[in-house]
């Protein structure tokens, strides 16, 4: 090994919003945690997939953008002063003889931790791609499989495939503020919300997009530039479409990468855990968020939340067998409230 192991109490893989809430339902319970994702930044899917885009389903937030949810979660954890470590995934991980888990990164980072908390949304998840060849190297130039700056695409013309919620919700997005929005589905059925669906017919019989039943299947590039795309309708007839940026939304390809060797009770590309402790097959490894899977799951971050909650008391009890674990209310408990950095109340 070509470095000596952080040593920690808690590792958890996945800096989504589970994860990171993962940190302060730990932090509570005093175990710091080390956090790994192979992600570039915090959010996850949240800020990898729909950034500006609002959810209304988080307790007491009516409505959040992802990029919202994700500071105000990194707000919340700052009293516990998480280790992050971003840009690599967990290449290896192995039980050691006292029972701690070594853990090793791409980036020749290793970690022996008493406890791991797999968060890793679907996976090292990776955007099912348009597979024509030679098309890869206009990614992050004119090719996109996610959206981060919206107003890049200003004023630009704009090619759309999918149809599904990102690539409608997108349409209809720079249907406003793009030079023109073509739409390309491969059959005029769409897996979206409803309204959206009518949304985008509307602005096609307005004119303001156009939405062509067929697929991609080649292009033509200028001064290593892409600059037009050739569609192909159902019928076998093509058409050429000169563009600026062409933005691509087939979905996640969930990927388990190395977790798939590391033991544990998988079904379906998802971990096994109970609905006590949300353990996995192998004591000491929690998994929380949309890896697991139990009977009714449902992949909300809400339910993420739920589950972070008690892996973390489980995780206590599992460090400190010989100490009772209480539970304490953030609303009068002394204690949390010294951990949390606030002043506690005064009731009279």
């Amino acid at each position: 090994m070509s470095n000596s192991p952080t040593q920690t109490d808690a590792v958890i893989i996945g800096a989504g919003p589970v994860g990171l809430f993962q940190v302060f339902e730990l932090g509570l319970l005093e175990i710091k945690a080390h956090v790994i994702d192979s992600l570039p930044e915090v959010g996850g899917q949240c800020i990898e997939l729909y950034p500006d885009k609002p959810i209304y389903d988080i307790p007491a937030i009516p409505v959040c953008t992802g990029r919202e949810l994700t500071n105000n979660l990194l707000k919340q954890i700052q009293p516990f002063d998480a280790q992050f470590h971003l840009g690599q995934e967990v290449s290896k991980l192995e039980q050691q003889a006292d029972g701690r888990f070594l853990i090793s990164t791409s980036q020749d980072k290793h970690f022996l931790s008493k406890t791991v908390f797999i968060a890793a949304g679907v996976g090292a998840f990776q955007p099912r791609t348009l597979s024509l060849e030679g098309i890869d190297r206009f990614i992050g130039k004119q090719l996109f499989y996610h959206v981060k700056s919206p107003e890049q695409f200003a004023k630009k013309r704009i090619v759309i495939c999918g149809g599904g919620d990102a690539a409608l919700d997108w349409a209809i997005h720079f249907s406003e503020i793009a030079a023109s929005v073509t739409l390309i589905h491969r059959r005029d059925d769409f897996k979206a919300a409803p309204k959206s669906i009518a949304k985008m017919r509307e602005l096609c019989a307005s004119g303001q997009m156009q939405l062509l039943i067929g697929q991609v299947t080649a292009y033509e590039a200028q001064d290593d530039r892409l600059a037009e795309i050739t569609f192909t309708n159902i019928d076998g007839e093509n058409k050429q479409i000169p563009l600026d940026d062409l933005l691509v939304f087939f979905g996640l390809s969930p990927k388990l990468g190395p977790i798939a060797d590391w033991g544990l009770n998988i079904d379906r590309k998802q971990i096994c855990v109970d609905t006590q402790k949300f353990q996995t097959s192998i004591p000491g490894i929690y998994a929380v968020g949309d890896i697991n899977v139990y009977p009714g799951k449902k992949k909300l971050i809400l339910s993420g939340f739920h589950e972070a909650a008690l892996a973390a008391f489980a995780a206590a009890e599992y460090l400190n067998p010989e100490k009772q674990i209480p539970l304490q209310y953030t609303t009068t408990s002394p204690k949390l409230h010294k951990a949390l950095g606030v002043k506690s109340p005064t009731f009279e």
